[in-house]
C-alpha cells in the first residue's frame, strides 16, 4: 500500500472515531474491533477486483467496504447509497477530507435510485447490509455487467447461504468467483467473504 493510501485509511479511521462519540455508526466502539471487525473485510476483496471500472455500493453505512475499496482501487468510479441522513453526511465529509475523486454519495434507498444509476451497469457491486444473500441478488444482480463481480459479506453461515441461494445465482447467471475465509480475533466463528462473477 502507497503511503498516501494509509494515510488516508488513518484519516477515515479518525473521522469515525470522532463520529461514533456523538452518534453510533458502526455498533463498535474501539478503533481496534472498527479494524479488526469492519476495515480488515473490507480490504480482503481487493486484489480480486479491476484497478478501474465502476462500483456500486449499496447501504453503505459508515463507508465499509467501499471506503477502503476506493482507497485501495483509487481509478474506480463509485457510487455510495445510503437512506439515513447522518451517515450520508459523514461519508461526504470522510470524501472531502481524504481527497477522494471520482466517488458520489446518494441518499435514499436503492429501490428509489433508477434514475441515478448507471445504465450500463456497473463492473462491481458491494454491500454489506444485505441478509439474506437473496434479496442482495435480486435487487442488485440486474445491475451488474457481464464478467462484473458482486461482493458478499456471509458472516458465519456462509456455505448454507451459498446452498440456499443456488437458484437465484443461477437465475441472475452468476457463479462463484472466489471465497475468502477468515477469522476476527477474538470470536470463534469463521467469517467469508463471497465473490460472485456475471458470465460475460
Amino acid at each position: 500500500m502507497h503511503p498516501d493510501q494509509a494515510m488516508q485509511l488513518d484519516l477515515f479511521l479518525d473521522e469515525l472515531e470522532l463520529w461514533n462519540k456523538k452518534i453510533n455508526l458502526t455498533g463498535l466502539s474501539s478503533r481496534q474491533r472498527i479494524v479488526d471487525e469492519l476495515l480488515i473485510d473490507s480490504l480482503l476483496p481487493t486484489p480480486f477486483l479491476p484497478e478501474q471500472g465502476t462500483l456500486l455500493d449499496v447501504g453503505s453505512g459508515a463507508g465499509f467496504p467501499a471506503i477502503p475499496i476506493k482507497i485501495c482501487k483509487p481509478r474506480l468510479r463509485c457510487q455510495l447509497i445510503e437512506p439515513n441522513a447522518k451517515k450520508t453526511h459523514f461519508l461526504k465529509q470522510v470524501i472531502r477530507l481524504a481527497r477522494l475523486e471520482k466517488i458520489e454519495v446518494i441518499q435514499g434507498r436503492m429501490e428509489e435510485q433508477e434514475a441515478a444509476l448507471l445504465p450500463e451497469g456497473y463492473d462491481v457491486i458491494t454491500s454489506r447490509a444485505f441478509v439474506p444473500l437473496a434479496g442482495f441478488l435480486t435487487l442488485c444482480a440486474p445491475h451488474l455487467s457481464p464478467n462484473g463481480s458482486m461482493v458478499s459479506f456471509l458472516g458465519g453461515r456462509s456455505e448454507s447461504t451459498i446452498q440456499e441461494s443456488a437458484e437465484d445465482i443461477h437465475r441472475h447467471r452468476l457463479f462463484p468467483f472466489k471465497r475468502i475465509s477468515y477469522a476476527v480475533p477474538g470470536r470463534k466463528a469463521k467469517r467469508e467473504v463471497l465473490i460472485l462473477k456475471k458470465k460475460g
